[in-house]
């Protein structure tokens, strides 16, 4: 979202972003929230580790087989298994993504204790399991309104979590990663070391290098043979976004017309968006970021434990809330994007400039 968002106003401007506002499917999840102040606002996204479309139905094939999880559609239920709050400054000139893990044992309303990835699973299955219960058998009428369902419920999860305002989200597909590699003809990436793992299909050597979708899909999901598992890949995720951003405002789009339709076709497969969001305000607060004034963070842990089975990341709360509002207002620091590395014991090593190209090496 954030890379569809940079090339509507470095590309076709008005006339394009008309073309994506125009073609996005759009959501009222959001219901009675805040309306979107014209200063800073917080933005969350969704990575939805779905086999399926926005409609329910299964992903191309040719994307399934990227997965390295099976070829069935069914695989991967709705968890949010990606959690960005984006903040952006009024003027544009800074953003900040903290990334949430999405094992965190939290309350979600109406399920109680379970991992902040699961509140959109659930709400959307017991909605589901409601209209049933009244008579509702269309499949796209039950598809539509449980995934409303999970999108208000994992929205409230993380508002109440982090005890902020969310004014806009936008939620992705396996598929929208996939697709905006291959529309960006690559991304560059920088690994600390060589790494394999089956599960994803991951095989790559250390150092700089470009991958194609596939292997990029596999870059963003690998969380096996990784020394901190899912906080490792969460930083991974970071690291995509960061470099996706970087290509757009390296590659020449205005050259390349061809591009932007199929981010546009991307987009329009791939994304949903809440239904109060003027998109071309984010655009505007976008176009500078490409050039690296972003931040992007990753909550702390208190430890690993294990619950109904199940193993969970342990958070304190109240710590969680005063680091998110220390992120949010921070002291001055330097312009270079930055990337938190986190530990193996949950803790964050710091800001650490991403240097030359602004391409961040992880694990």
């Amino acid at each position: 979202m954030i890379a569809c968002g940079v090339l509507t106003g470095a590309t076709f401007g008005y006339w394009y972003y008309d073309k994506v506002a125009n073609g996005l499917s759009t959501s009222d999840a959001l219901g009675g929230a805040p309306a979107a102040p014209d200063g800073d606002q917080n933005i969350l996204l969704m990575g939805l580790d779905s086999r399926k479309d926005l409609n329910g139905n299964p992903l191309p094939k040719s994307i399934l087989e990227q997965l390295h999880a099976g070829a069935s559609s069914n695989v991967g239920g709705y968890n949010a298994n990606t959690l960005i709050l984006l903040h952006t400054s009024s003027g544009g000139s800074r953003a900040t993504g903290i990334s949430i893990p999405r094992d965190n044992l939290v309350d979600v309303p109406g399920f109680g204790k379970q991992k902040i990835k699961e509140a959109y699973g659930l709400a959307k299955a017991r909605e589901e399991e409601r209209l049933v219960a009244q008579g509702v058998t269309d499949r796209a009428e039950l598809e539509k309104s449980g995934r409303e369902a999970g999108r208000r419920s994992e929205i409230e999860t993380v508002r109440k979590f982090l005890n902020v305002p969310i004014h806009h989200f936008a939620e992705i597909n396996l598929a929208g990663f996939y697709d905006l590699a291959n529309a960006l003809g690559g991304i560059e990436v920088c690994l600390k070391r060589a790494t394999k793992d089956e599960y994803s299909g991951a095989d790559f050597r250390a150092g700089r290098q470009v991958l194609n979708a596939r292997q990029s899909l596999a870059f963003v999901r690998q969380r096996h043979q990784l020394a901190n598992g899912d906080l490792d890949r969460t930083r991974r995720q970071q690291a995509f976004l960061l470099s996706a951003m970087r290509k757009l405002k390296t590659s020449g789009t205005l050259d390349k017309i061809e591009r932007g339709y199929t981010l546009l076709d991307a987009a329009k497969r791939d994304i949903v968006i809440d239904n109060r969001w003027n998109l071309m305000d984010f655009v505007d607060r976008m176009k500078g970021l490409a050039g690296g004034k972003m931040d992007f963070h990753t909550l702390k842990i208190k430890g690993y434990g294990t619950y109904r089975n199940q193993s969970v990341n342990i958070v304190d709360l109240d710590s969680i809330r005063r680091e998110v509002q220390g992120i949010l207002r921070p002291a001055p620091h330097p312009t270079s994007s930055t990337l938190h590395q986190p530990r193996s014991d949950g803790k964050s090593e710091g800001r650490k400039s991403l240097g030359g190209t602004g391409i961040p090496c992880v694990y």
